[in-house]
């Protein structure tokens, strides 16, 4: 290993292609916006960030095995894929010119290489034993990505010591990633990366099995929405409503960038062309703040409203395609503004209110978020022709509703509401994760943001390395619902796989009717006759009634519909009376009220919280079988 000062050799000149030879691997150059306004946002979030990560890097006298990694604010240790930020630290270093940046690069490739290395060429998720090897893929796209935009701050040696380490990573790769390994995000990472090693080590079989990987990948395109499908399993078997694996928050953050970046790089036209639409139909699902609406996606318990915990971002699939469509331009701004908003102290927050529930921020979310704008930034946005003033998003426009019949899912478009409701019934690894039975799981106003979300039905530390505990003892789901609880069991309509969902417009009014049955996570009911619930949702350009039957005739204390409303702690709250309730946000008064006594659930702050998507809610309940609830949003007379 290189010394530290011959490491450190600052250059103004580009590292594209030193390493074999200038322009040896590197893509054509794309005429680019030099001033526009997500670059600008891009470049200044990233610095932010980048100098926060720096803080946390442990720079111990002794080296103690943390020596070089960047501890996490939340979970109190290194996580095992914090060397993916050596590409955004060298990205930093070019443009800065200054040494801290260096000097924190090799710091973290000495960590990562002590505690994370195998010797089969792969790196771990995590320190420990057993861990998952497929992240492999993310760490050698961001070392190769080093070299390729940033080599000739390296002197020689360390470069060739980078080199020998990418061919080993690309060798475990190419033996161990199939169209079938992992969900689908890893071999259609490996598609990207494959043929990124493969065209700077000049080894013919990496690209030749990149090539292979993303067109086999275009199989997993769903055939009536143009989703993409594969995060979950079975891959090739449809649930009983012919739904497959579809997620949201991955798909756009990882593995439509991937191929986005792939097609790119090998100037594959015929991918690009394939998952232009694909883009298209994923960006319905952005909300007008450029949050990503992932309440029903099968890995939705690492939603964090602005995207995924641990995947690195949408920019590169959207800001690198803008000349495609200049909407592609506005959705990547719009989530990099939502990105920058949620950044506290140089740190990005999984969500709007960890900082007033006083969550603190898990470094994942920085780390792999950086990789996204550095992309971006190092590849140049191209050129949009259209004037972006006059571009909307698909879910800025009102046009009633929309059904997905690959994920069973309507989007609501009503005045100033959007909504989605759900009926999808593909579950991941674990039950009760997506809310379902035609639950309500975005309720979302101009004046407000969201007011309803659907969160994991029972929150559950899937990834234990990759998610934050909720050690908070009334902790709920936020998703509407109605709840009947027996012998110590949970029984909701948001629980029901089979539910129906029926959709009418008229009048400038949409009317959604769900029928859905009390049931648990494994789909049984609470008595030998199944419960017929039914949820109707009505949306007026002013209001939203929702009227709650839970199919129970007589009063039940155990049965109750839960409400929960999104508010942050520092909102004031008013109970005008048992029946009506007002809650008031920055420049709107949120008007909530019911038919029966509205009740406030237990909570230690006013507040609960919850991790998926990272929202504060009010918890009220009504304890009647049957009941309407009415939300009114207006503003604020000053």
């Amino acid at each position: 290993m290189a010394s530290r000062r011959d490491f450190i050799k600052l250059t103004a000149v580009g590292g594209v292609g030193l390493l074999v030879g200038t322009n040896a691997y590197s893509n054509t150059l794309l005429s680019f916006n030099a001033d526009d306004d997500l670059s600008h946002l891009s470049n200044n979030l990233l610095s932010t960030w980048i100098d926060a990560l720096i803080q946390l890097q442990v720079n111990a006298k002794s080296e103690s095995v943390d020596f070089g990694g960047l501890m996490c604010p939340a979970c109190g240790r290194v996580h095992g894929r914090v060397g993916d930020a050596i590409y955004p630290l060298l990205y930093m270093a070019k443009k800065k010119q200054q040494s801290k940046y260096l000097d924190a690069t090799l710091l973290l490739y000495k960590w990562m290489e002590k505690n994370m290395s195998q010797p089969d060429g792969s790196w771990l998720n995590d320190p420990v034993k057993g861990s998952w090897k497929g992240i492999t893929v993310f760490s050698a796209i961001a070392l190769a990505e080093s070299l390729r935009y940033h080599g000739a701050l390296l002197d020689n040696q360390f470069k060739s010591e980078i080199e020998n380490r990418l061919k080993k990573a690309g060798i475990f790769i190419y033996n161990n990633f199939s169209i079938d390994y992992g969900n689908i995000n890893y071999p259609i990472t490996a598609s990207y990366g494959l043929s990124l090693i493969g065209t700077i080590l000049d080894i013919k079989e990496f690209k030749e099995k990149g090539r292979k990987l993303a067109h086999e990948a275009l199989g997993f395109i769903t055939k009536k929405d143009g989703f993409l499908k594969g995060e979950g399993g079975p891959y090739y078997t449809s649930s009983g409503k012919g739904c497959y694996s579809v997620d949201l928050g991955y798909n756009v953050e990882e593995s439509l960038p991937a191929l986005v970046l792939y097609g790119k790089f090998t100037n594959d036209t015929e991918v690009l062309d394939a998952i232009t639409p694909v883009l298209k139909n994923h960006m319905e699902f952005m909300l007008p703040d450029g949050a990503w609406d992932n309440s029903w996606g099968t890995r939705n318990y690492k939603w964090t409203y602005w995207g995924s915990r641990t995947s690195d971002g949408c920019q590169p699939a959207y800001a690198l395609m803008a000349d495609r469509d200049p909407r592609f331009y506005r959705a990547a701004l719009k989530n990099t503004e939502l990105l920058n908003v949620s950044t506290y102290d140089g740190l990005l927050y999984g969500g709007p209110h960890y900082l007033s529930h006083k969550v603190l921020p898990c470094v994942h979310h920085t780390m792999c978020h950086a990789k996204a704008l550095t992309t971006i930034l190092d590849q140049g946005i191209p050129k949009v022709k259209s004037d972006l003033r006059k571009v909307v998003l698909p879910r800025e426009k009102v046009y009633g509703s929309r059904f997905f019949q690959d994920i069973q899912t309507h989007l609501i478009s009503v005045g100033m509401f959007r909504a989605t409701v759900t009926g999808y019934d593909r579950e991941y690894a674990m039950k009760n994760g997506h809310a379902t039975g035609g639950a309500l799981t975005m309720l979302w106003h101009e004046k407000t943001g969201p007011l309803f979300v659907g969160s994991m039905t029972e929150y559950k530390l899937q990834e234990v390395g990759n998610m934050q505990p909720d050690n908070d003892p009334f902790s709920m789901p936020l998703t509407p619902r109605i709840e009947l609880m027996k012998d110590g069991k949970m029984y909701m309509n948001i629980s029901d796989l089979k539910a129906s969902i029926v959709v009418k417009e008229g009048g400038g009014e949409v009317i959604v009717t769900t029928h859905s049955k009390l049931v648990d996570q494994d789909q049984n009911a609470p008595y030998a006759d199944e419960i017929e619930c039914q949820a109707i949702y009505t949306f007026y350009d002013d209001k939203v009634i929702l009227d709650f039957d839970s199919g129970i005739s007589l009063s039940n204390d155990s049965i109750r519909v839960v409400f929960p409303v999104v508010s942050k702690s520092t909102e004031k709250v008013v109970v005008l009376s048992d029946h009506l309730i007002h809650i008031h946000k920055n420049h709107s008064l949120v008007k909530i009220s019911s038919d029966s006594k509205i009740v406030f659930l237990p909570t230690d702050t006013g507040r609960i919280f919850n991790f998926v998507p990272g929202l504060e809610a009010i918890p009220l309940a009504i304890c009647n079988p049957k009941c309407r609830i009415e939300i009114d949003v207006v503003s604020k007379m000053y």
